[in-house]
């Protein structure tokens, strides 16, 4: 900018011809470069005030609309934005199939304390002892009176407990907000279900992990929150449950059994309806694990899945209807059954020694002949028993929805000897899990095609191998009814429902080898109704032994077989079945003209 001179000598010099004063001139243009000047910084200032207020216009706008836009939005509870949250404490819910349910999340608090903070230690803890009976008193006082700045008391609280220490008034108690895990129902379905425990936790929050059954097994997906708080629905009805359960209390009372188990599963879909294992637990206080002894001992081994049993007579089934498979015998075939029978420097015999001399292959399963199930089986060989075996699932472990399930992998022998053939054919020398019996009893019963056990509802399945021809498993179940109307499973009729099973009693092992002489696992192993299968059961007592009037009997006739009875008496009508009339069966004992033909080795 060009300034303009303050004595200009042009009018400096006419101000002196003129005789006037020329500091006037310099004082002109001196006050005309000021305004010029203060215009200038006046503009200057005006802008920045504009900026400035449009600045706040916008800020108090925008925490206005801000403002609005909460004020109009409906609360809802803060969520993680990213899965590396410290804490993610919310956990799906566990339900029935019929939407009951099984686990859920509880609000309660944590109490700590801040020893520092606290007027007097030892009253405090005092009364922290009388209120919570299992706390050590002199624990508390060390704690308090120590060099500790934050003390744990209780991970969980109940709100009466909460008053309780509220009413103290102590300031260095505190309390922290939290969600545990609770289980409604208590005992009913401990096993599967399995218990939760706390896992990352701060005083305000604490993470809920699974840490058995499908608590552990689905325990990623339960923790998940892209499932928008969605239940893991099983496949267990909660009424079934519960009645299993208390008639196999009674039952194992009864007959002073050490242990039982029940599987109540459907035949076309291998949903488990109903499992149990006693002794039980309930999860709300699951107990410590066993470390030494006998894990049976221990209420949190699951029998149904864990277990590994010599499954006894109820396996010889399966040789029969595989040879009626094969078209080798029918059920009106005669095989000879006289005892006992050599095998190699073996002997086989039969219960308490009879020797029936020849019997029809219905009879071999009705009168549960060890003979005549060998002579059928070595009329299939070592290979295909196997084989059939095999895909029944008995030489792999269930793959059932629990964290239990890789463990309860079946005892197969390494060599297959022909004695070892026999054995197995009448249920000694594999050992397996009464869910393994119950996965190949419901594949004989959905017209042999294979069956996958499974505890979740209404999920895609594929279908199944066909293990047997239709025809083949069709008789297999009606060779079944046979032994609950005129064999060791009479007890096990229930007038209406067709019940069909097979019992099997097996002495125990000893853990340094041999075979216990009063110890026992009795089984019965069942599907109903036989003429249209929808489900089968699976009932297994451990060492039972009942009273009667013929003296003591350690028999599955006479120990698990009624109280399966039992279980379908009240089990079947809550699954919507009703007792039918039922029609006589045709008598498939008795040999045909042209089946008069004798089996021999």
């Amino acid at each position: 900018m060009i300034r303009t001179p303050l004595r200009p000598l042009a009018r400096i010099l006419r101000a002196r011809e003129k005789g006037e004063n020329p500091d006037v001139i310099e004082a002109e243009n001196l006050a005309q470069r000021h305004a010029v000047i203060q215009d200038a910084a006046r503009g200057r200032a005006q802008g920045r005030l504009t900026i400035m207020a449009m600045a706040f216009v916008v800020a108090f706008g925008a925490v206005g609309v801000r403002m609005g836009t909460l004020a109009a939005a409906q609360p809802t509870e803060p969520s993680a934005m990213a899965s590396s949250a410290a804490i993610i404490s919310q956990r799906a819910d566990i339900t029935d199939r019929h939407g009951r349910v099984l686990a859920t999340n509880l609000l309660t608090h944590s109490l700590y304390a801040h020893p520092r903070q606290m007027v007097d230690p030892e009253g405090a803890a005092k009364k922290l002892a009388a209120i919570f009976p299992d706390l050590s008193l002199e624990r508390l006082q060390k704690d308090f009176s120590g060099k500790r700045s934050f003390v744990w008391i209780k991970k969980k609280i109940s709100p009466e407990q909460m008053q309780a220490v509220h009413d103290i008034g102590e300031p260095g108690l505190l309390f922290g907000p939290r969600e545990m895990r609770l289980y409604p129902n208590g005992r009913i379905a401990s096993h599967i279900l399995g218990g939760s425990t706390f896992g990352k936790e701060d005083v305000a929050s604490a993470e809920v992990i699974g840490v058995a059954g499908v608590e552990k097994a689905f325990d990623r997906w339960l923790r998940d929150p892209g499932n928008d708080g969605a239940p893991l629905t099983l496949s267990l009805d909660l009424s079934a449950q519960a009645a299993m359960e208390e008639v196999l209390a009674n039952g194992m009372k009864v007959m002073n059994a050490k242990g039982a188990t029940g599987i109540l599963m459907e035949v076309k879909t291998g949903e488990i309806v109903a499992m149990a294992s006693l002794p039980d637990f309930d999860p709300n206080d699951r107990p410590r694990p066993l470390l030494k002894g006998d894990p049976s001992d221990s209420p949190l081994f699951n029998r149904a899945v864990q277990g590994q049993y010599e499954l006894g007579s109820t396996f010889k089934i399966f040789p029969v209807a595989q040879a009626i498979d094969l078209k080798l015998v029918s059920p009106t075939t005669m095989i000879n059954a006289n005892a006992p029978m050599k095998i190699g420097k073996y002997l086989i015999n039969e219960f308490r020694g009879h020797n029936y001399g020849t019997l029809s292959v219905t009879d071999i399963i009705v009168k549960s002949s060890n003979v005549g199930t060998v002579r059928v089986a070595q009329l299939l060989g070592p290979e295909r028993q196997k084989d059939l075996l095999e895909k029944l699932g008995f030489f792999e472990p269930t793959p059932i929805e629990m964290s239990e399930g890789p463990t309860g992998k079946p005892l197969v022998p390494k060599r297959w000897p022909a004695v070892t053939s026999a054995t197995v054919a009448f249920g000694h020398g594999l050992a397996a899990s009464p869910l393994h019996l119950a996965t190949a009893y419901a594949t004989v019963a959905n017209g042999g095609k294979r069956v996958t056990p499974t505890l979740i509802h209404d999920r895609t399945r594929r279908e199944g191998e066909q293990v047997l021809s239709p025809s083949a498993a069709h008789t297999a179940v009606q060779l079944l009814r046979q032994v609950v109307i005129r064999g060791s499973g009479r007890s096990a009729n229930v007038e209406g429902y067709e019940v069909a099973g097979k019992t099997g009693t097996a002495d125990k092992p000893r853990p340094t080898g041999g075979y216990y002489g009063n110890k026992v696992v009795s089984t019965f192993a069942s599907t109903f109704p036989a003429s249209d299968p929808q489900y089968v059961l699976v009932l297994s007592l451990d060492e039972p032994s009942a009273i009667g009037a013929g003296g003591e009997s350690r028999t599955a006739g006479a120990t698990s077989a009624p109280v399966a009875a039992e279980v379908i008496r009240r089990v079947a009508p809550l699954l919507g079945l009703r007792p039918q009339v039922e029609k006589p069966l045709p008598m498939i004992e008795r040999p045909l003209d042209d089946e008069l033909k004798l089996v021999s080795n």
